[in-house]
């Protein structure tokens, strides 16, 4: 493993290198010295001045650049949160003078001068909203979050670029941020653009924990600071036996240092190439702490499952918006099996008591809806963030289903190896073939599984990822020694009382655009009164939807027998119908340990209860 001092050497003394690290490869294989004349030198210079805590000023200080050259700002793969709308002043400085800027795209730039040398400024001017993303950059006079695709441009073409990036902030603020330090404590390197925009910069008064996991550093922040009441030995001795379970799936970790970013104020969750950022208000560290592990646990495994090991479809960056993936169900769904089974494994708190329970619940979830018969895994993953109404008028989850496959692929590789390989032994085996540049299709974890099982897994794929067969549990959980029932019920709250049937929402495809309507279910009560996605809504019991919110307040308090009277509108013109809110039925689902199972059926249910 390079050390950190001679990492911070070569970013030190190699400016006009590229020390090149795919963030898809682990740390020791990912350096790699790139020299070319025609590279630009990049030196970016944040600036956030207190006087004005809604904007950041940015400098991109470049030389060895044609005299007409484009500039763009990154796209997420998932949360494309479109920050060029708030891209201000934008122009150019040269040795002779200002050249010119066009906007030749709503996050493309062309600029023309002359030298080789340019120098571009700047302004973000950040949105406040009332509910924040904690990945999304924001400022406060206390702090907040820069960095990352709100912030920085690049060269369009030259996403091989290495650059440095220097933070002029408050003096009495700390920095806490994945990207690489230099001697100069404010001077940060990235040796990519991808390493750029992946590694968020958390600025402001802050707090740190730091643990060691197999020599590697790790950091616990959290913004703001000072709280009142936050238990941080429970939070921090709880991450690091996440991260210690997680070095024993893989056999080592794949990076070389990470930061575990919380903030107040904030909801939501997202992974970076060495760090992640969390939406930790006070209050649910305190009353909520294992559904903050559960989120913790997610975002921390995709730093394997998502990041290094990824879609095909997660290529270089780009402006323009990425392809939908068609491999979410795994990338997203067995890092949810994971979640679970980490916190499991640590002993950290859980929701459900045994994993008999979690699996019943899966099932029970998966059985209450036909999305999952009408549509592929692959279709499913593809609709994981794209436009609403992919599904037409269904709604599924790739996370719930992905779970729910990992598990049953899980049962059936330790039933095919006497219980000495498990889905450990799929996911080192995903890492070793596809943590490189080279991306998976559904295919590739077909012929890695089958191999890791020593069975032929094709046909299971066939039926259950790129097909829509239904499962036939009793089938796999059998293996386990473990049997299925199911009957259906109205589905009633803890107290009794029937609950209102729904199973409908609304969206707006860009603010002050038409509200519509979506359906989750045509078997609802909303669909079997004629209603279907994309329709329009006008008017809801008379009253004009012109928010989305709108409808929400409108039926949140609903209850079995009310009425509502919709107009929408569709290309064939206005149409009014009436909904009758019923109530709906979903499964109840029991997985029961067969009284007379063989021994072999009695040892692999033992092992996998015990999560080994």
């Amino acid at each position: 493993m390079y050390s950190r001092n001679i990492y911070l050497l070569l970013a030190t003394i190699l400016p006009f290198a590229c020390i090149a690290q795919n963030p898809f490869t682990h740390w020791t294989d990912a350096v790699e010295i790139r020299h070319s004349n025609l590279q630009p030198i990049i030196h970016y210079l944040l600036t956030v001045d207190s006087s004005d805590p809604a904007s950041v000023r940015m400098e991109m200080r470049i030389r060895n650049i044609p005299d007409t050259f484009n500039v763009a700002m990154v796209a997420h793969p998932e949360y494309d949160d479109k920050y060029w709308r708030y891209v201000e002043d934008l122009y150019v400085e040269t040795g002779s003078g200002r050249g010119r800027v066009t906007r030749k795209d709503s996050a493309l730039w062309q600029v023309l001068t002359r030298g080789r040398e340019a120098i571009l400024h700047y302004r973000v001017r950040l949105p406040v909203v009332a509910q924040r993303s904690a990945w999304k950059a924001f400022l406060t006079p206390a702090g907040g979050l820069v960095g990352g695709p709100h912030c920085f441009l690049y060269v369009l073409g030259e996403t091989l670029t290495p650059s440095h990036i220097t933070l002029r902030i408050p003096g009495e603020w700390q920095i806490a941020t994945g990207l690489i330090p230099t001697a100069d404590p404010a001077t940060y390197f990235a040796s990519t653009v991808n390493m750029l925009v992946d590694d968020p910069i958390m600025i402001g008064k802050l707090k740190r924990w730091n643990f060691g996991v197999d020599g590697v550093p790790h950091h616990v922040v959290y913004w703001p600071w000072p709280v009142e009441n936050l238990d941080a030995d429970k939070l921090v001795s709880g991450i690091r036996k996440l991260v210690e379970q997680a070095v024993l799936v893989f056999g080592r970790l794949p990076y070389r240092e990470y930061f575990f970013m919380f903030q107040d104020s904030a909801y939501g969750a997202l992974e970076h190439i060495n760090s992640i950022t969390v939406g930790a208000p006070v209050s649910e560290l305190n009353s909520n702490i294992s559904g903050l592990f559960s989120e913790i646990a997610h975002e921390y495994f995709h730093s394997w499952n998502l990041v290094r090991i990824h879609p095909v479809e997660y290529g270089d960056v780009s402006y323009q918006t990425p392809p939908l993936s068609k491999g979410l169900w795994f990338s997203e769904g067995l890092t949810i099996f994971y979640a679970d089974l980490l916190k499991r494994r640590a002993g950290l708190p859980v929701f459900d008591s045994t994993r008999i329970n979690h699996l019943e619940g899966l099932i029970r979830r998966y059985l209450a809806n036909p999305a999952y018969l009408q549509h592929t895994a692959e279709k499913i993953s593809l609709a994981a963030y794209g436009p609403p109404g992919m599904l037409g008028d269904y709604s599924a989850s790739t996370h719930l289903q992905g779970e729910l496959i990992g598990a049953l692929l899980d049962i059936i590789i330790r039933d095919a190896s006497n219980g000495t390989r498990s889905m450990d032994d799929l996911m080192r085996k995903m890492m070793e073939r596809f943590s490189g540049r080279k991306g998976f299709v559904s295919r590739d974890i077909a012929r890695v599984a089958s191999e890791v099982c020593g069975c032929n897994l094709e046909p299971f794929f066939r039926d259950h990822i790129v097909g829509t067969k239904a499962f036939d549990f009793n089938k796999w959980l059998r293996l386990l020694g473990l049997e299925m029932t199911m009957v259906w019920k109205e589905a009633r709250t803890a107290e009794g009382k029937l609950i209102p049937d729904l199973r409908a929402y609304s969206w707006q495809e860009t603010p002050g655009s038409p509200v519509r309507i979506g359906i989750t279910n045509p078997g609802s009560c909303w669909g079997k009164a004629g209603l279907h996605t994309g329709d329009i809504l006008k008017k809801v019991n008379g009253l004009v939807i012109s928010e989305t919110a709108d409808f929400r307040q409108l039926i949140r308090a609903a209850q079995p027998g009310d009425t509502f009277d919709l107009e929408v509108l569709r290309s064939s013109g206005s149409w009014r119908t009436k909904v009758l809110v019923t109530g709906f039925q979903q499964p109840e689902v029991r997985l029961n340990r067969i009284a007379m199972a063989p021994g072999k059926q009695r040892k692999l249910l033992a092992q996998w209860e015990a999560g080994q």
